[in-house]
């Protein structure tokens, strides 16, 4: 478990994939994060080596993923 500037908690319950890397090294990535101790939700965001840092990101609950799917399987 990791805390971030003692405001809330997350937990990377499980990496699902690197979707790119940056120069810096940072990567783009969809995992399965526990925020706060809440039941884990699908989050892509940016994330420094060893996940020390974070960007700013989006998390989805499972409906909203399998309907991003959809929209993505379209195009």
């Amino acid at each position: 478990m990791s805390k971030m500037a003692d405001e809330f908690r997350y937990e990377i319950v499980e990496e699902i994939g690197v979707v790119s890397t940056n120069a810096k090294g940072w990567q783009k990535e969809l995992n399965l994060v526990s925020w706060n101790g809440r039941p884990p939700k699908f989050d892509l965001r940016d994330w420094a080596p060893n996940h020390e840092k974070m960007g700013k990101g989006i998390t989805l609950a499972n409906e909203e993923l399998a309907e991003l799917k959809k929209i993505l399987t379209t195009m």
